[in-house]
């Protein structure tokens, strides 16, 4: 089973590279009986999110004008 260090680790890598089979039963089984990483993976896609934003805003022109902070785009 994952502590919370190596749960975190596969939240950022998963980021970048798919995860293997085994990697993703891991991690949800781990995401299933920890909130903190739960946490964690949500703040982790908000902000793979606001970076796409950012990215897709940047090649038009425009990044850093209004780069959706709103409440309801933010984990708490």
């Amino acid at each position: 089973m994952l502590n919370c260090l190596e749960a975190t680790r596969l939240i950022s890598i998963r980021q970048d590279r798919p995860l293997t089979a085994a990697e993703v039963v891991r991690l949800r089984f781990h995401l299933l009986i920890c909130a903190g990483c739960r946490r964690c993976s949500q703040q982790f896609s908000w902000l793979d999110h606001q970076a796409a934003v950012y990215a897709h805003r940047a090649d038009q022109g425009s990044a850093g004008d209004d780069l959706q902070r709103t409440e309801e785009n933010h984990p708490d």
